[in-house]
């Protein structure tokens, strides 16, 4: 399945980083091909660090900055009752966590004012207009992270390459990080890290689906 999933593709030798030598079985027309074998084992280690979070009754902040990326975190977070952050990182999401959390808040409560039909007594049509609009550029923001309480416990990363900002602000944090990674990132920035395509949806698809069956489990 890993195979047919081009789990083992990496990126070009050009692009190599050498820190991810220890996870190449070997360069094959230019393109680095990666150890299936070390793939699975990184994949179990990771999972376990994951279920010791959840057991803990932790909670683990899913990212997904890749278009190929976000579906199916999206729903892997809905499925843990986790939060997630899907296509852009803001900037202090985990370093400034305090601002962060007063923009769900505000969220929230004009969710409720929409819901009560609070609108419908304070605004003039213009206005519950510009609210609806103000509404929906926020949820685009932070509907993912209404779960994020509190400083999650880890931090999941659907592509390491891709990530180098909420990665930072976690490990400044003091975090854990884990991390799919291709062959042009650095593992040695995050505490587990699964070497695999991050640049194919059928990869990421099948470490995700994986994840969340032995997470279900």
């Amino acid at each position: 399945d890993m195979l047919k999933a081009g789990m083992h593709f990496g990126r070009k030798k050009t692009v190599f980083h050498p820190a991810m030598k220890r996870y190449v079985f070997t360069v094959r027309d230019g393109i680095c091909i990666i150890d299936l074998i070390k793939t699975k084992t990184q994949l179990t280690n990771t999972i376990e660090a994951l279920r010791r979070v959840i057991k803990d009754n932790g909670t683990i902040l899913f990212v997904a900055l890749t278009k190929q990326s976000i579906n199916a975190i999206k729903d892997l977070a809905e499925h843990l009752n986790m939060p997630y952050v899907i296509d852009r990182w803001l900037g202090g999401t985990l370093t400034n966590f305090k601002v962060l959390n007063s923009r769900v808040k505000k969220l929230e409560e004009m969710e409720i004012q929409k819901k009560t039909g609070e609108l419908e007594n304070k605004y003039t049509k213009k206005e519950r207009l510009l609210f609806e609009r103000e509404m929906v550029k926020m949820a685009s923001k932070f509907e993912g992270l209404k779960k994020l309480t509190k400083m999650p416990d880890l931090v999941f990363v659907s592509s390491l390459k891709e990530s180098a900002l909420p990665v930072r602000e976690a490990k400044r944090m003091g975090i854990k990080v884990a991390a799919i990674s291709n062959t042009d990132a650095d593992p040695e920035t995050v505490d587990y890290v699964i070497p695999a395509n991050d640049r194919s949806k059928k990869s990421v698809d099948l470490i995700v689906q994986n994840i969340k069956k032995e997470l279900t489990e």
